[in-house]
């Protein structure tokens, strides 16, 4: 029976029970893909984040997400709580390399007394999507998609995002894309809500992959190259949000709520 370490960490979160939920797993070796299904579907997160030493010496470690469903291509919050795991095991480094599937090598390392995640600055072109307004139930001020499937929603003030009560059944018939809403936010820059029924999250809790597609766009609007940002999910969390070339850095806290072993 495998027995491996295991920790189920808050992302983007400065206290327990905050930010968004991710299981970060050590293993040796990849087992089959099905088993990894069947451990997101077990730990039912949003996220569960599987990593193995990397052997080629392009980075530290493989780096794999998974949803209660299946792989996903991009996980920013899964991302942070491996790195907070991994530099919590050895304080004297600085940072953590990771060579993923298919979003390239992504890295972690201290930012003062938080921890900043590097990912790609995913861009966006305007778009027209009426089923997906549909779904979402307000009409937006602005509508961009990347064909990646990041869909961005644009509206004029918070309230109109914090109201929205959208359908799942009719955004997750649209296929596991991702549906991020925002506008100027109240005590951040930018607020946010992010649904992706069709993989299985009718709403996520706070999404780094969402804000790698916001902060190319925040920034060019608010004509900075820094922001802050709350996600207003019933959870909640606050980013620090930079562009730097064609990398988003994402900066927060994270905390560890459970460490033990997982068996299968």
């Amino acid at each position: 029976m495998p027995d491996v370490p295991y920790w189920h960490v808050d992302a983007f979160a400065a206290e327990p029970f905050t930010g968004n939920q991710a299981a970060v797993m050590i293993l040796e070796t990849w087992p089959e893909d099905g088993v990894l299904r069947r451990i997101g579907n077990e730990n039912n997160f949003a996220e569960t984040a599987f990593l193995v030493r990397d052997a080629s010496g392009e980075t530290d470690w493989e780096l794999r997400w998974f949803t209660p469903v299946d792989e996903i291509r991009l996980c920013g919050h899964a991302t942070l709580a491996s790195g907070h795991v991994l530099l919590g095991l050895e304080p004297a480094r600085e940072s953590v390399r990771f060579r993923t599937r298919k979003a390239g090598v992504l890295e972690v390392r201290r930012a003062g007394a938080l921890l900043e995640v590097g990912l790609p600055a995913i861009a966006t072109q305007p778009a027209s999507l009426p089923e997906a307004v549909a779904a979402l139930g307000t009409e937006p001020a602005e509508i961009r998609r990347n064909a990646d499937g990041y869909n961005l929603f644009v509206y004029r003030n918070a309230g109109e995002v914090l109201a929205m009560t959208p359908d799942f059944g009719a955004l997750a018939a649209l296929g596991d894309d991702s549906f991020t809403v925002t506008a100027p936010g109240r005590e951040t820059d930018v607020v946010s809500r992010v649904f992706v029924p069709g993989a299985g999250i009718d709403e996520d809790s706070v999404t780094g992959s969402a804000h790698s597609v916001l902060t190319p766009y925040w920034t060019q609007r608010l004509g900075r190259k820094t922001f802050t940002a709350h996600q207003a999910s019933a959870r909640g969390g606050h980013l620090e949000c930079r562009i730097d070339g064609d990398r988003v850095w994402l900066a927060g806290a994270s905390v560890t709520i459970v460490e033990g072993r997982f068996r299968w």
